[in-house]
């Protein structure tokens, strides 16, 4: 198996930047600005479909530019690693795509929904390999413990 991704304020900088890219891609493709003057039932369905991909898919956007901006404030010195650890994790993207819904989304815009949920998965894992890294040291408490008892002890 692999060695557990590390995290650096490079990478860090080079994801921020490509999630604010993909952020207004995001926004652009997902306006409803000249797209409510159709009607009929094809185009409602339509509309429900771009409707909650949209929510979906900016969702997902949202939390990935969240969790980069605590990696960025930690690389910063504005958030301890305890803070990051505690605070700064990423959920699994639970917001699966209905294929019938995607199916009435132009190509371009499936295309878009694709790549935020690459995105995403990629942020996924570079956070469990960064929790994973550091797994086998000890809990603050046990560290604190060590200490007393040495102290005690010593």
């Amino acid at each position: 198996m692999s060695e557990p991704a590390t995290i650096n304020p490079r990478i860090v900088e080079s994801l921020y930047c490509e999630g604010l890219v993909l952020s207004d891609e995001v926004r652009d493709a997902f306006s409803f600005s000249g797209r409510l003057d159709k009607v009929g039932e094809e185009e409602d369905l339509a509309r429900v479909a771009l409707s909650c991909e949209g929510l979906r898919t900016t969702t997902r956007m949202m939390h990935a530019v969240a969790w980069l901006l605590n990696h960025r404030a930690y690389f910063m010195g504005e958030l301890s690693e305890f803070q990051l650890r505690r605070h700064g994790r990423l959920a699994p993207d639970r917001s699966e795509s209905d294929p019938e819904q995607l199916a009435l989304l132009s190509p371009e815009t499936r295309e878009l929904v694709r790549a935020t949920q690459r995105f995403y998965q990629r942020l996924v894992r570079l956070d469990r390999g960064w929790r994973q890294r550091d797994a086998g040291a000890p809990s603050a408490i046990s560290a604190l413990r060590e200490r007393l008892e040495r102290r005690v002890n010593g």
